[in-house]
């Protein structure tokens, strides 16, 4: 019996790979590698299939006339063109909750690491610099100011963590959140102001780019470092590089950037910046969690049933 056709707009993780291989055939990038053959495959694809990443436009949207879901691999989604999924009646999801953890557990080894100076403290010894006398003082983490840029699912796992370091706790978000305790800022330049580590967690896209921006990093201050473990496009690399060759700011963690996998020079460079190859959510564990939830959600939309997780948008469309 032929199996379903599903389409793969990105490298997908093996996890996910393999338990889709189980039940449809998978074509990997067609619409990409070969367009002519994709525009007599595309009425047959039943489910797309992407990363947090990946990018699903308007005009792959309208070839396949038959989708029944597109299912991400990732809880951000900004790369799919969601109005245009639900024009077309393609319900969105993700993978939420799955991951809140460990971008959680990263974001806080992050700002230990970049505070207390844990990998450059490595290669000191490796170096064997030791013997000719101790390495520069670094930042007292317990009892500092977090400010955290979006107070989501993952920006509150943030927060409990930090608690647990004495930190207090700062926010701004698109609206305050009145029963979360923590004192509010209306804009990330007014937060950046009253905190020494600044937590980017909120949402890519075109409405939160370069958020963090040569305002911001100013009102952040010498004492202070930024963290992101968002998006690279919330934060003007550009004018984040500027900021720490000129010590506007102290230092930056980072596990996004704006063109990955291509980091700058300048950013690895520099011995105030603790950089990751976008490995929040990279454990064993919680790859498979993410595989099963994508898959489930692929076998849902393409079964009619029940979604697993919509994307907010779609989920308030499926509720009509």
């Amino acid at each position: 019996m032929t199996k379903p056709d599903v389409l793969a707009v990105a490298k997908l993780h093996p996890f996910y790979l393999q338990a889709l291989e189980t039940l449809y055939t998978v074509h990997d990038r067609t619409h990409v590698t070969d367009p002519a053959a994709f525009a007599q495959l595309a009425p047959r694809i039943l489910g797309v299939a992407g990363t947090g990443e990946a990018s699903v436009p308007r005009s792959l949207l309208a070839q396949v006339t038959n989708a029944k879901v597109v299912s991400v691999f990732g809880v951000g989604y900004d790369g799919v063109d969601v109005p245009a999924a639900i024009e077309h009646g393609i319900p969105v999801t993700h993978t939420p909750d799955v991951l809140t953890d460990d971008v959680a557990d990263l974001a806080m080894g992050l700002v230990l690491s970049v505070g207390r100076s844990i990998a450059q403290a490595d290669q000191f010894v490796r170096a064997g610099q030791w013997p000719n006398g101790p390495m520069p003082l670094t930042r007292k983490v317990s009892g500092a100011r977090m400010g955290i840029v979006g107070l989501g699912r993952i920006g509150k796992a943030i927060a409990q963590r930090a608690s647990g370091f004495g930190m207090s706790i700062a926010y701004t978000a698109r609206s305050e959140k009145r029963d979360v305790g923590f004192k509010y800022y209306s804009s990330a330049a007014k937060l950046a102001a009253n905190v020494d580590f600044l937590v980017v967690i909120t949402p890519g896209g075109a409405g939160t780019k370069h958020l963090i921006n040569a305002e911001v990093l100013k009102a952040l201050g010498p004492r202070g470092f930024l963290i992101n473990v968002a998006r690279g496009s919330v934060v003007d690399e550009e004018a984040l590089i500027a900021a720490l060759q000129n010590s506007t700011i102290a230092g930056a963690g980072l596990d996004v950037f704006a063109h990955e996998p291509n980091v700058p020079q300048a950013l690895w460079s520099m011995r105030n910046v603790v950089l990751t190859p976008h490995m929040a959510s990279a454990t064993t564990e919680t790859r498979q969690a993410m595989a099963d939830l994508a898959f489930a959600n692929m076998q849902a939309g393409i079964s009619g049933q029940p979604l697993r997780t919509p994307v907010p948008e779609c989920a308030a469309m499926l509720n009509k």
